[in-house]
């Protein structure tokens, strides 16, 4: 089928393409090139470099008339969302409205869309039946968006499939805040510095997040094509670790001592997080089969040939 993968120069958008490719499907990019890097791009994919709330968009979907809408464009930083939630509105929430009408309007039949795990604040574990708890504007834009999802399936009957990612880590990740915690400490490791551990007096071993590799990510997107009819899921690895943790393991993979220094906490943090995966299993067939072990030597091949 014909695939088109917004943000697919991303770092998640990126595998996606590569493995649409690779099962022999024909995939279009679009992406702005803001966060996405040209490197990304698999030279197999037609790629346009324009944003998704632009009239060129509407041009190319004209155009190329994707049987399915892989929408992994967005404002992906909880931080800017507050400082800024004008802006985290305009592209996560307008964006998704523009893709959605492109949709309807030029027969798309199913739409893939990154929500957030997020969304699941501290529930342990955070199944898709609890309330959302919506702690920042990134959150409600993401909620939004899958409230929109079900508005155009019920008036339009476009298909949809909504994946809420936990913390997702491994090759092209940019080191940039919350969303790359694990390259940030393999740059500080390059880098001969410690890094920091932002934690709270009564957490010392720092906040607990659920890691799942992008490859198990990619693999969802994958079965998501075939699978899932209206459904909103958790993509995670279920498991939920400290950070202090995550350094201890990056520290036996690499051989180093770094240390991990401590300071207070930073606002807006949530202190547990782990996401139950139990649905994705059931609907899409899917499973976490990397382990953070497996994705950390992984990470230490690729960065020690950068």
């Amino acid at each position: 089928m014909k695939i088109l993968v917004t943000g697919g120069a991303g770092f998640i958008g990126s595998h996606l393409v590569d493995t649409y490719i690779r099962d022999g499907h024909e995939v279009v990019v679009v992406d702005h090139l803001g966060s996405g890097q040209r490197e990304n791009l698999n030279d197999q994919a037609v790629f346009y470099e324009t944003d998704i709330l632009s009239e060129e968009f509407e041009r190319v979907v004209e155009k190329e008339r994707p049987d399915v809408i892989n929408h992994h464009a967005a404002q992906k930083s909880v931080p800017d969302s507050v400082q800024n939630p004008r802006y985290d509105a305009n592209i996560n929430i307008l964006g998704l409205l523009s893709i959605l009408e492109e949709s309807v309007k030029y027969g798309v039949k199913k739409v893939i869309y990154a929500s957030t795990g997020a969304l699941a604040g501290d529930r342990i574990p955070a199944r898709e039946d609890h309330e959302p708890q919506l702690l920042s504007p990134y959150a409600i834009s993401k909620y939004t968006g899958e409230k929109y999802l079900r508005f155009y399936f019920l008036h339009y009957g476009l298909k949809f499939v909504a994946l809420r990612y936990a913390n997702v880590y491994g090759t092209r990740q940019v080191a940039d805040g919350e969303c790359g915690v694990i390259p940030i400490f393999f740059n500080n490791y390059l880098a001969h510095r410690p890094s920091v551990l932002m934690a709270d007096p009564d957490q010392p071993e720092g906040t607990t997040r659920d890691y799942v590799h992008v490859r198990d990510v990619a693999v969802a997107n994958r079965l998501a094509l075939e699978h899932g009819e209206n459904e909103i899921l958790y993509i995670s690895s279920g498991t939920e670790i400290h950070i202090t943790e995550v350094y201890q393991l990056m520290k036996e993979v690499l051989g180093h001592d770094l240390p991990l220094i401590r300071k207070g906490p930073r606002a807006g943090d949530l202190k547990r997080c782990c996401l139950d995966n139990t649905r994705a299993k059931q609907v899409l067939g899917w499973k976490p089969r990397i382990s953070l072990r497996e994705g950390m030597e992984e990470l230490r091949t690729h960065f020690m040939h950068v």
